[in-house]
């Protein structure tokens, strides 16, 4: 059976011009295995647009997997996020002008939800590979966020499992050079291989590794 895997990655936010999400995740559109296949969409960054527009998507492709793939400017590492937050709470404008406080993204959803992915599996064939990783216990409570919980959310809903989750990604090196605060940054292959990775542990894995992956703060 081929599974179908859906990549999904932003668009440029907050006067970017570009986003390293969905340059990587761009790149893979075609990619297909003996047992899978990879479909490839961005999503607007606006709180509402983008959740309806992915929801749209799981009902058009019926995918097995779901991973997006959101920016997170600061960060060192590729972020496999473990918790999405039933709350949206913008210090910026999202690219519809908007910037929700304090809002509950779905009235009739719980508190939170887990991703489905084998996170601490994904972070340790990426650090297999000598790619920086780690479990993050925050999505933050922006669009990255609010995609996260819509997406687990309408996945509850299906009659199929599906295996779904976020990752967070660094500013390409481009990026971080154009900011006087000189945040780290990850090269644009190392993403790609990353992105490749997650998804190949993902159709491989079925029970997540058991070792340590929490924050001290």
């Amino acid at each position: 059976m081929i599974q179908t895997v859906l990549l999904t990655g932003f668009e440029p936010f907050n006067g970017a011009t570009i986003n390293p999400a969905w340059e990587a995740v761009r790149s893979l559109e075609g990619w297909q295995g003996e047992h899978f296949q990879v479909e490839v969409r961005q999503l607007p960054c606006i709180f509402g647009d983008a959740n309806e527009d992915l929801a749209a998507l799981i009902d058009e492709l019926h995918p097995d997997v779901v991973i997006a793939v959101g920016q997170a400017g600061g960060r060192p590492d590729i972020s496999v996020e473990r918790v999405a937050i039933n709350v949206d709470d913008a210090s910026i404008l999202d690219n519809g002008g908007q910037q929700p406080v304090d809002a509950t993204i779905a009235q009739d959803g719980p508190a939170a939800y887990f991703s489905t992915l084998p996170i601490k599996a994904i972070v340790h064939a990426l650090r297999d590979r000598q790619l920086l990783a780690s479990v993050s216990q925050t999505a933050g409570t922006f669009v990255c966020n609010h995609v996260f919980y819509g997406l687990m959310h309408h996945a509850a809903a299906q009659p199929q499992a599906i295996k779904a989750g976020f990752i967070h990604v660094p500013f390409l090196p481009e990026q971080a050079a154009l900011r006087e605060d000189a945040p780290p940054s990850m090269a644009l292959e190392d993403i790609i291989a990353g992105i490749k990775l997650a998804v190949e542990v993902t159709l491989a894995v079925d029970a997540d590794l058991r070792e340590a992956g929490g924050a001290t703060h």
